[in-house]
């Protein structure tokens, strides 16, 4: 695990917002190289995604993040613990953190049944496997703070055991709050926060949709949902307009703001924005209008 000193540092280098994208997977490495510059130049922590296996190596890919940036921080999130022997992952993450330092966040991740088993692989006893990953994998470097992806009290719990804090995905503040009551005050809280800048509500939530309607596949997901008041009638049709609104942030930039307090009140350290629309080029453009306000 990290010192307490190199998560204060962590937490002043990753400023309060950063960015969570899926838009440049499968893109070119130049693609995702004048991506993440741009990021960068928009005056954003940090920048992150996550890893399917068999589609992307989120540690070649940070690579290519890091080397084509001078000051953002790139996040892990997640690392797939099916992707990659424990050793192997500590000794990437250990590699990253060697050449940048002070820039690479290791997020782990037991992903979700359906996405593993079509890799060929058996999905059983997710929090116990996290546990033996985090045993196999042995002391990590104290340069590289590690965070889990954790939704329930159990994986919430372990992280605060066994890592430097949480990265949580698909949740509103009230989550947030609840997760850094059982992280405690000195682990690190990095939620994502999907976003839609734009006004309309049929239009917002119809983009919304398209991205609530995969995650609510995923068990994981829909039970985490469940402990927060939500129903099955919630569930429908890509999720009502109470769920979609919980889950994505929509209208102005302020708007978009006003949510992004709401989880640093709650007690998230950072919160990353995604934005959801049509490929990076719009999502360049939401992250250029959510940079010109006070996202904080």
């Amino acid at each position: 695990m990290a010192t307490a000193q190199i998560i204060d540092a962590t937490r002043t280098t990753l400023g309060p917002v950063g960015v969570w994208t899926s838009t440049v997977q499968g893109e070119s490495a130049a693609v995702q190289r004048e991506v993440t510059a741009r990021i960068e130049e928009l005056g954003f922590g940090s920048v992150w995604q996550g890893e399917v296996v068999g589609t992307n190596d989120i540690f070649a890919q940070e690579a290519v993040w890091l080397a084509a940036t001078s000051r953002i921080v790139a996040g892990a999130g997640i690392a797939n613990v099916w992707a990659r022997h424990a050793g192997t992952a500590r000794a990437a993450a250990a590699t990253l953190a060697d050449a940048w330092p002070g820039r690479f966040i290791l997020g782990l991740g037991i992903s979700h049944a359906p996405i593993v088993e079509q890799s060929g692989q058996s999905y059983r006893r997710p929090l116990q496997h996290m546990r033996e990953y985090l045993t196999a994998m042995g002391e990590m470097p104290e340069s590289v703070p590690v965070v889990l992806a954790a939704l329930g009290p159990r994986m919430l719990e372990l992280a605060a055991d066994r890592s430097d804090g949480a990265h949580t995905y698909f949740v509103p503040p009230e989550h947030t709050a609840e997760a850094r009551a059982a992280l405690g005050p000195d682990r690190l809280l990095i939620p994502e926060q999907a976003v839609v800048v734009e006004t309309s509500p049929r239009v917002a939530r119809e983009v919304a949709r398209q991205h609530t309607a995969r995650y609510l596949q995923l068990p994981n997901y829909v039970n985490n949902l469940r402990r927060l008041g939500l129903t099955d009638d919630d569930f429908a049709d890509a999720g009502s307009d109470r769920l979609v609104d919980a889950i994505v942030a929509w209208g102005t930039p302020d708007d978009i703001a006003e949510r992004v307090r709401a989880h640093r009140d709650a007690g998230a350290d950072h919160v990353l924005v995604q934005p959801l629309g049509a490929g990076f080029d719009d999502a360049l453009r939401q992250l250029e209008e959510l940079s010109a306000v006070r996202l904080h």
